[in-house]
């Protein structure tokens, strides 16, 4: 466990995904405890990372505040309740999502018939439900949290809303530090993707997310993946200017005949992916797809699959 910030401590967890660890922050209270930002997933070795690292503290954990209903992020939550004691905080929206997501067995249905419409084979779509039935058995979240809003404070910290990566997403700040989850990465952008039931432009959510963190400038921000971020402001106006970018590319991905959602997904991402990471790719590519689409540059023609043609 490291000191990232003055009273703030990192504890990372490995992840089978396609990113291999999350970050969770225990954050000192005024009171002289602990906050728990984020919960990692439930797998068998969690548990007793956790029962470690919590008796390392000198005070209770007083609770917990989950960013987003991620399964990286929210998996984790009942067990670190069951092992603190202490209530577990999330945003009323996001809560919603994560019983849609996690709080059912047939969550995943919506989803594939989702992707199949939008392009990616039956067989791989399958696949993919695979995944996420094996995902599901190590999400553990918190029923019925005690709901947060936006402009909320917690403890001392502003509750900040910034949609895109999730619509739901929250992030807390507090003396120029923002405990960013997912909603601003170092390394890698962030994915911003359309799944059933999410909002119709998440892009633009996103980019308004974007630009409320450089308008904010916070000096430091704490990521749920990769390092401390010395520059969230400048690293804010970085990641606008790749989806600009992309916007660009998806368009021309196009070329003059429809193209599904999934084929221009292998423009935007050629890598070898796995099913699973294939369908954050699609949806990624979806989000700019549609983001173009309501704003007439490109047309979609509907139906039982998806097609996105540039517009005349």
């Amino acid at each position: 466990m490291d000191e990232v910030a003055p009273g703030i401590r990192r504890l990372t967890f490995p992840l089978p995904l396609g990113i291999d660890h999350v970050h969770c922050y225990l954050v000192r209270s005024r009171a002289g405890g602990f906050m728990v930002v984020d919960t990692a997933l439930a797998l068998p070795e969690a548990e007793e990372r956790w029962r470690t690292a919590l008796a390392g503290l000198d005070g209770p954990v007083e609770r917990i505040f989950v960013t987003h209903f991620h399964p990286d992020h929210v998996g984790g939550g009942a067990l670190v309740s069951a092992l603190t004691g202490a209530p577990v905080l999330q945003g009323r929206l996001d809560y919603e999502y994560c019983v849609r997501a996690w709080g059912s067995a047939d969550g995943y249905r919506a989803t594939q018939a989702h992707l199949i419409s939008h392009g990616m084979p039956e067989a791989e779509a399958a696949t993919v439900g695979e995944h996420h039935d094996l995902l599901a058995r190590a999400v553990r979240f918190a029923r019925d949290p005690a709901p947060v809003d936006p402009g909320d404070t917690v403890d001392g910290w502003e509750v900040e809303h910034l949609p895109g990566h999730a619509d739901g997403h929250l992030a807390l700040l507090q003396g120029g530090i923002l405990l960013a989850g997912d909603a601003l990465l170092g390394e890698i952008s962030s994915n911003v993707g359309i799944h059933p039931g999410s909002r119709p432009d998440p892009l633009a959510d996103y980019l308004g997310s974007l630009e409320r963190i450089a308008s904010l400038a916070p000096k430091l921000a704490l990521p749920g993946h990769g390092p401390p971020i010395s520059n969230p402001a400048g690293r804010a106006r970085e990641i606008a200017a790749h989806h600009r970018e992309r916007l660009e590319l998806a368009t021309t991905a196009l070329g003059d005949r429809p193209r599904t959602a999934y084929e221009v997904s292998h423009t935007l991402f050629p890598q070898d992916l796995s099913p699973g990471v294939r369908r954050l790719a699609l949806a990624e590519t979806l989000a700019h797809l549609e983001h173009l689409a309501l704003r007439g540059v490109v047309q979609r023609d509907g139906g039982e699959r998806v097609d996105y043609r540039r517009s005349l």
